[in-house]
């Protein structure tokens, strides 16, 4: 499997890479050339949804395909460095909080659904893919169930959990993965309490993925 202990100083740098490049703040730099600063619209927070109903669904788009991507980069890169087996979730878990907390704006960001799609691709090649496209599939077709943006989360989770014991493959790697998933979708709960102190989820949740959206700025 590859997983022999890497040098403290590749490993090192291995964490501060994975770190910036999920710091990297897309939706903040997309949502401001379109004269939005995202942290002050719909949920605060900088991730695909809230640039999806507050700027539009292009730069959702675009939004979406750079945290996959430098989520899936920061588990390519400490490969490169030597970072193998169980020890790339530790630059994987440096990439998310630098997405949570980026410090390209000020400590600020979003929950970080599509850059855990990101790392499971990279750390699980086609099972990620499937993973990613299953829970996809999950919030594309529970949009109007108030829970859809967490269970995208269990779902892709359960679909490696399922090929990773069908093909006998990393199961560490695998319930290590599940810590991630763990991590952001504690996260996400988190931040639905928080911004329900009454506890109303249902009313965000429709808000967020149930009821008509109104009219983006940049269609």
């Amino acid at each position: 499997m590859g997983e022999s202990l890497p040098s403290i100083t590749v490993l090192a740098l291995s964490i501060l890479i994975g770190y910036l490049l999920g710091a990297l703040p897309f939706a903040d730099l997309i949502s401001r050339r379109y004269g939005v600063d995202i942290f002050s619209v719909g949920t605060g927070l900088a991730g695909t949804s809230n640039v999806r109903r507050s700027v539009g669904r292009k730069p959702a788009i675009a939004v979406m395909l750079g945290d996959i991507g430098k989520g899936a980069l920061a588990v390519v890169v400490s490969r490169y460095l030597g970072v193998t087996g169980v020890w790339a979730l530790l630059p994987a878990i440096a990439a998310i909080l630098g997405h949570w907390k980026s410090v390209f704006s000020g400590f600020r960001g979003g929950d970080g659904n599509a850059i855990l799609g990101g790392i499971l691709i990279a750390l699980f090649a086609w099972f990620g893919v499937m993973a990613v496209l299953i829970a996809i599939l999950v919030s594309a077709g529970g949009q109007r169930l108030p829970y859809s943006s967490l269970l995208n989360i269990i779902a892709g989770y359960l679909t490696i959990a399922a090929l990773t014991i069908s093909f006998n493959s990393d199961l560490p790697l695998a319930l290590g993965a599940g810590g991630l998933c763990a991590l952001v979708l504690a996260r996400a709960i988190y931040g639905h309490i928080k911004r329900r102190p009454a506890g109303n989820w249902e009313e965000e949740f429709e808000e967020s993925d149930g009821t008509p959206e109104p009219p983006p700025l940049n269609p």
